[in-house]
């Protein structure tokens, strides 16, 4: 079964009633299983769950020490161009903002890495936007090669790509991925992407399982969370996480909850997610699939991710800049994607994360 048909089994589902008909005792019998079955999932994310975070929080937190110990992976985001042919009206790169472009010369991301390098840092993720003409694959194949010189990890959030271009940057170093589906509601999916190649849901959604077969060791998938109904969305990005985990047995498969944050646009989310709500999130992911990263970015603000470290996440950026380039040179010359609220560096996250009773994490694997 693809990832798209066990989706569609939901769709004249009525999430709306299943959520007014949970009970406190169908929570707490989802809470007690060793494995929880997707129905499970869905009612440790109805509002009724809501009362028992407290319970939720403690079984996440064991889940978590159980699995990752407590280490927390450090990854820093490098983006190396904000061209972008697409037009997502979420988005600080939609290609009808005005906003100053940026493309890296392999000098100038050599440069970024030997900067990046100094600050401990062995994982990184290097991103565009998605303009295929203005970075095809050599430029991407030259900048993996670069890369790979200076970081023990070296992954990427680009636009899709098919299964052998995933293995041309496999053998150039890259081993891991990152792609959001931003939205698994397919009405709003059409609303909010309205020009592109991203406006082909399919082939995105299809992204994560092309990496894997290429070869990549991991794939972190998400929803960016405001775009559509997000009870029903992270649902979804669960059944997709567990899809992928039990279809790929030997690719590592993590989670990130994205939370819409401001950016060059004045889009306003339909739906928001309050703190509690994305911790009920988290934990619930966690307590459904306890072997799955879970990854939280700097869009969350430095005060709410310490807060997440004993909850069950198991990975941070650190540093970050979402504009391109900004570790070697200021970034000031080009737009952000979106606006970050933890503005800390990496010295000050790894402080923060030893004052947590946690060890960060700056390499945990290594080619061969």
């Amino acid at each position: 079964m693809s990832v798209f048909a066990l989706l569609e089994q939901y769709r004249d589902f009525s999430f709306t009633d299943f959520f007014a008909n949970i009970t406190d005792a169908q929570v707490e019998q989802a809470l007690a299983k060793d494995a929880p079955s997707a129905a499970d999932f869905l009612t440790l994310l109805s509002p009724a769950a809501a009362t028992h975070l407290e319970a939720m929080a403690q079984k996440a937190h064991r889940l978590t020490v159980q699995y990752f110990g407590r280490t927390i992976q450090l990854f820093i985001p490098l983006y190396i161009s904000n061209f972008c042919a697409n037009q997502c009206i979420y988005c600080g790169f939609n290609r009808k903002n005005h906003i100053v472009r940026r493309k890296l010369s392999l000098a100038e991301i050599e440069c970024e890495a030997q900067a990046i390098a100094r600050s401990g840092m062995q994982h990184i993720l290097f991103l565009t936007g998605e303009a295929q003409q203005l970075t095809p694959m050599d430029y991407m194949l030259a900048a993996a090669r670069c890369l790979k010189r200076y970081f023990a990890s070296v992954a990427i959030e680009v636009y899709p790509l098919e299964v052998e271009e995933y293995r041309e940057l496999a053998a150039a170093g890259i081993d891991s991925m990152t792609i959001f589906q931003e939205c698994y509601d397919q009405e709003v999916y059409r609303k909010v992407h309205q020009a592109g190649k991203k406006m082909d849901y399919h082939f995105r959604l299809n992204a994560p399982e092309r990496a894997a077969r290429a070869g990549l060791r991991a794939v972190n998938i998400g929803a960016l969370l405001g775009l559509a109904e997000p009870r029903k969305e992270f649902f979804f990005t669960g059944l997709h996480a567990r899809y992928l985990e039990n279809t790929f047995l030997d690719t590592e498969v993590a989670v990130s909850l994205p939370r819409f944050n401001e950016c060059e646009s004045d889009f306003k989310p339909d739906y928001l997610v309050d703190d509690a709500t994305f911790v009920q999130f988290m934990t619930a992911l966690r307590i459904f699939l306890p072997r799955v990263g879970i990854t939280v970015s700097t869009r969350e603000n430095a005060a709410f991710r310490d807060r997440l470290l004993p909850l069950g996440v198991t990975r941070y950026s650190a540093g970050s800049h979402t504009g391109v380039g900004g570790y070697a040179q200021a970034e000031d010359e080009s737009t952000p994607q979106f606006e970050i609220t933890d503005n800390r560096g990496v010295e000050e996250v790894a402080a923060a994360i030893y004052a947590h009773g946690y060890q960060p994490v700056y390499k945990d694997w290594d080619a061969i």
